[in-house]
């Protein structure tokens, strides 16, 4: 569920964990604004992965959420989701670029220093993502994500997404940053956790202590 004007702040971003199901994406989609939803495909053979996209891509566009598929440009194409995540060097995403982005936003992440994001950022994605999938197990966000979230947020016009902790409260310290969306995983749909109200608890966060951007 989503706002009918986007909220002039830092806005989630959803990963989905392995093995994700329907429901807890449901779930999570009814806590409030998500910007959008990345779909990694992990380990999972094309078959599987093609599966869970034709389930969860459309389910988050009937929310108003994009769907973004992160691994096979195939399946993307396939299920026809919104954007194409990109997890490799230069060549690579440039690659992409050329070919996807005319129809679909094309991202890219794997950046863990100031040059090898400034290379990536020369190709022109829709947006950067400092973080990996998976490593949010920790309550507090990743050193090195802050910082480089912070740094291109005062440089870079390019949008970026800073991976938050597995603790809800630290989207505020994402939010700090600048960046223009902050990513959560564990922290929505981690065992136990209750991915309607861990994503209203971070709306209100947000709502409450994010910077405004300018108009």
């Amino acid at each position: 569920m989503n706002a009918i004007k986007p909220p002039n702040r830092c806005r989630i971003v959803l990963i989905a964990p392995p093995g994700v199901s329907a429901t807890h994406v449901r779930a999570a989609l009814d806590g409030g604004d998500v910007a959008s939803l990345i779909l990694p495909q992990y380990d999972q053979g094309e078959a599987a992965f093609q599966a869970v996209a034709e389930e969860i891509v459309p389910l988050a566009q009937g929310r108003g959420v994009a769907a973004i598929v992160a691994g096979d440009t195939r399946i993307a194409g396939r299920v026809k989701a919104d954007g194409l995540h990109v997890e490799a060097g230069r060549a690579e995403l440039q690659e992409a670029i050329d070919a996807f982005q005319a129809r679909m936003t094309v991202g890219c992440g794997g950046a863990r220093t100031r040059d090898e994001a400034l290379e990536l950022g020369e190709t022109q994605p829709d947006y950067i993502f400092f973080g990996r999938f998976g490593y949010d197990t920790k309550p507090e966000p990743h050193a090195r994500n802050l910082s480089l979230g912070r740094w291109w947020a005062e440089m870079i016009e390019i949008p970026s997404i800073v991976l938050a902790g597995s603790d809800i409260a630290s989207v505020e310290t994402v939010a700090a940053t600048g960046c223009e969306f902050v990513a959560l995983s564990a922290a929505v749909f981690a065992e136990g956790a209750d991915p309607r109200a861990a994503v209203a608890g971070a709306n209100a966060l947000l709502d409450r202590t994010a910077p405004r951007f300018e108009d």
